[in-house]
């Protein structure tokens, strides 16, 4: 047993990923270690994560941020949703909105009461009961703890921000917190001759830099995890066939929508994410099935406003890290596995994973213990978040090109086909352990990607028809209520500029 005291970490690699784990250590355990971050401002970043998912908004309270300040200085925006457009069919959308959707009651969610409605004349549309798709689609935004005069919820949402901006942000946090940056690029790794540890790096310039503990920052380089220490890497691209992205900024939009847009092509996907002070885009495609050039033009002939520069080419490998803790390196970011961006994972999983690291950090030596326990738990969410990004690719009814075909033909994990099949027959749906998704999304994507439960829980048919009715009329008035009286996203943005 190694009984050293753990003293110094070592962040390799800035960005997104170095500074949120920068910023995490150095408020839970700043008085405690000594941080250093070791980053290359001749190294680029991939920057293509710029929206987020609920979950953010625990981690810039826990870092104590000012809301105002950190969408001002992120040109940051609000996020209601993900808006999905030809997903299921060409011409087809749906949202997966955040928050809940209607009123749930004991043992029985409100998409049962939903379905049982549809038998009657005029069927509504689930998104008429839920508070941020209405929202969303009417670009209102306001903080809305919960719908007034009731016990209903009220808004739930989430950003877009300039990711490279977000960095800046936390690196002048994480340095007025005590860490300490070191420009430099890494020339050659040192390891222990006995034990295989990292003992240090060596910068081009000379400087030795020393630690007892690594966070492997670096991107898909995966400088300490990959070259370094060779851990395997466990290859997706069978269930998730893109393997390509093209990322390209466009001008800033009029008044930016308070939710993200993921319009399906032929051979792959295109977000639209806006921001203040421009629109992020790219396409995410199949290689198989489209060339570099044809996804250029793709993207730049659906681009909603002026390209402001040349679109850059990302290659990747939807998989995962087996072991992202080995040794005394942790990944953290891309170089931990890459999921494409289809739900706004990706700053999501560094949050988790920097979490997860200040939760079990070790104390005096690194035990097999925990690094079993930190691996056992990186597996757990990234499967559960992969098989949710594959029920798009699968429950699709576009018959248009080989890459849709192929999709809805493919075998999927076995916890997905079991969760697809028992929604389809019964309705019923069940969060699994540690699942990043709730009941209400899981629902969104299945009702919205054409699957429609050929049954409902048997408490739906506890209300008359004349109770089911007033329900469903009664919450569709008071969501509509409620949202009449938001004010616009815009609104709220110029409030936060002082405007």
């Amino acid at each position: 047993m190694n009984e050293s005291k753990i003293e110094r970490l070592v962040i390799v690699g800035g960005g997104t990923a170095g500074w949120m784990t920068a910023a995490l250590m150095a408020k839970v355990l700043g008085r405690a270690i000594d941080i250093v971050l070791v980053e290359s401002d001749k190294i680029g970043s991939v920057g293509v994560g710029e929206a987020t998912i609920p979950p953010i908004l625990h981690f810039n309270r826990a870092l104590g941020l000012d809301e105002r300040e950190f969408l001002r200085e992120t040109k940051g925006t609000i996020k209601l949703g993900i808006q999905f457009e030809n997903w299921w069919k060409t011409g087809e959308s749906y949202m997966h909105a955040f928050g809940t959707i209607g009123k749930n009651f004991p043992l029985c969610d409100f998409h049962h009461y939903w379905r049982r409605s549809q038998q009657g004349a005029t069927p509504a549309s689930l998104w008429d009961y839920s508070l941020n798709y209405q929202a969303a689609i009417h670009n209102k935004f306001a903080h809305l703890a919960q719908i007034q005069g009731t016990s209903l919820p009220g808004l739930t949402y989430a950003y877009h921000f300039d990711a490279g901006l977000y960095a800046r942000f936390l690196r002048r946090y994480s340095e007025r917190s005590g860490v300490r940056r070191i420009e430099g690029t890494v020339d050659h790794v040192q390891r222990h001759p006995d034990s295989g540890h990292v003992d240090s790096l060596l910068l081009e310039n000379g400087e030795r830099i020393a630690g007892d503990l690594f966070v492997d920052c670096t991107g898909m380089a995966a400088l300490l995890i990959d070259k370094t220490l060779g851990v395997d890497y466990e290859d997706w691209s069978h269930w998730l066939p893109c393997d390509r992205a093209q990322a390209v900024p466009s001008a800033a939009p009029r008044a930016p929508a308070p939710y993200t847009r993921a319009i399906a092509h032929a051979a792959g996907w295109q977000w639209q994410i806006p921001l203040q002070h421009r629109t992020g885009n790219g396409l995410v495609y199949s290689s198989a099935h489209y060339s570099d050039e044809q996804a250029r033009e793709i993207l730049l002939s659906h681009l909603p406003g002026e390209a402001l520069a040349e679109p850059k080419t990302i290659a990747f490998r939807t998989g995962r890290r087996r072991e992202p803790w080995h040794k005394n390196v942790i990944s953290i970011g891309l170089s931990s596995g890459f999921l494409e961006p289809l739900e706004s994972t990706s700053i999501h999983l560094i949050q988790t994973a920097a979490t997860r690291l200040a939760k079990l950090f070790p104390h005096r030596g690194i035990q097999p213990e925990e690094i079993a326990e930190y691996n056992r738990q990186s597996q757990v969410e990234m499967e559960r978040i992969r098989d949710f990004i594959i029920l798009h690719y699968k429950a699709n009814a576009r018959h248009d090109s080989d890459f849709w075909r192929a999709c809805a033909t493919m075998d999927v994990p076995d916890g997905l086909r079991e969760k697809m099949a028992l929604f389809a027959k019964t309705g019923k749906l069940f969060r699994d352990y540690d699942d990043l998704f709730s009941e209400a999304a899981w629902q969104q994507v299945l009702i919205g990607q054409g699957i429609l439960p050929e049954d409902y829980h048997p408490l739906a048919d506890n209300l008359s028809e004349q109770q089911l009715a007033e329900l469903m009329q009664n919450l569709k008035i008071l969501i509509d209520g409620t949202v009449a009286k938001l004010p616009q996203h815009a609104q709220f943005l110029r409030a936060v500029n002082g405007g």
